[in-house]
């Protein structure tokens, strides 16, 4: 078949945790308005389905799957002070889950290309028994698991560069070398982990790679940190799968106001992921989505990774190749990763 596949259902719109709440269903209606007046060949259309509870249960304990499971009759519930469900948002998370792994299963199968889960809630900051950041399950945390667990892969790669640090992804797999976690987040900010210390235990030790960044990064910041960072031991782990928990916020546009990123930077991102899979794992490459709440920046942010994805055109690709200035952090990235990876 081929293709980029895309997850999609109306069902993430109804997940609302309120008409003040910064994770709208807003997100995803500009993005499917742009999907429904753009016809972007090659894009391939998944329905998804709720995952099952041993699914869940590769990350999360079941008391945590009764808890969110226990939402599902009220119209409103607050697990913190910033995650609010609805009598929908139980549905909507399990298909999140759901349709990821059937798009990870899908690729991995050769069935289709790459991939992109358009899915509400995001879920990297949701941890095994407690639901925080906007995120009730972990989306691509769970994902992972499933690639390792059930079907037996040896090297998994996760990229975050959503302004967070996800520290339910961390969290889950911190001792297992199996699954290599890189993040670039704003540090410090919330949830407040993601230090240059945090590096992994016992078997784990250097899987896990924090880019903690100041304020106001470019394009041609996470550009250097790909190159220099991201880059050099990706192709030292040699995945055989690349997943990304593709965050939005650090867009110039976004409330946040943490970075300085533009559409360009995301696509140049991908752009670098994507030759990264090419050569090392048959192109194996699937993003899901995370935070962003500017809607019109979003949604042309991930136009521009839709053509890379697709090859709809050469974007991101100068930027991706350019010689840029190497920041401060990836001196002292180096510095702690020196005794476990080449770069």
């Amino acid at each position: 078949m081929g293709g980029t596949g895309i997850v999609r259902s109306e069902l993430f719109l109804e997940h609302n945790p309120g008409a003040w709440h910064p994770e709208s269903p807003h997100r995803l209606e500009y993005l499917h308005a742009f999907l429904d007046n753009n016809h972007m060949p090659g894009l391939v259309v998944l329905s998804p389905r709720p995952a099952t509870q041993q699914e869940i249960s590769l990350v999360h304990r079941a008391s945590h799957f009764e808890r969110i499971a226990q939402t599902a009759s009220q119209d409103q519930c607050y697990l913190d002070a910033d995650t609010q469900t609805c009598a929908k948002s139980f549905e909507a998370a399990l298909c999140a889950v759901g349709g990821l792994i059937d798009l990870v299963g899908k690729v991995l199968d050769g069935e289709l290309d790459n991939g992109f889960a358009m899915v509400r809630p995001p879920g990297h900051h949701a941890e095994a028994n407690q639901a925080m950041g906007f995120c009730l399950f972990n989306n691509i945390a769970v994902a992972a698991a499933w690639a390792v667990e059930v079907r037996k892969l040896s090297r998994v790669l996760i990229v975050d560069w959503d302004l967070h640090h996800g520290n339910g992804t961390q969290n889950a797999f911190y001792s297992d070398p199996r699954v290599l976690y890189i993040s670039t987040h704003l540090f410090p900010f919330y949830p407040g982990s993601g230090s240059l210390s945090e590096y992994g235990r016992d078997e784990g030790k250097g899987f896990t790679i924090n880019i903690p960044m100041t304020p106001r990064r470019t394009d041609q910041d996470y550009v250097a940190i790909f190159q220099k960072i991201i880059k050099p031991v990706t192709y030292e782990f040699k995945p055989e799968l690349i997943l990304v928990s593709a965050g939005f916020d650090t867009h110039m546009a976004d409330p946040m106001q943490g970075m300085s990123v533009t559409a360009e930077g995301f696509a140049a991102m991908t752009y670098l992921l994507k030759k990264a899979a090419e050569d090392l794992c048959q192109g194996r490459l699937v993003l899901t989505l995370e935070g962003g709440y500017d809607y019109e920046a979003q949604t042309n942010s991930v136009a521009k990774v839709l053509e890379v994805l697709t090859n709809a055109t050469d974007a991101g690709q100068e930027l991706a190749e350019s010689d840029v200035p190497e920041p401060d952090v990836v001196a002292k990235v180096r510095k702690v990763h020196k005794n476990f990876w080449n770069f």
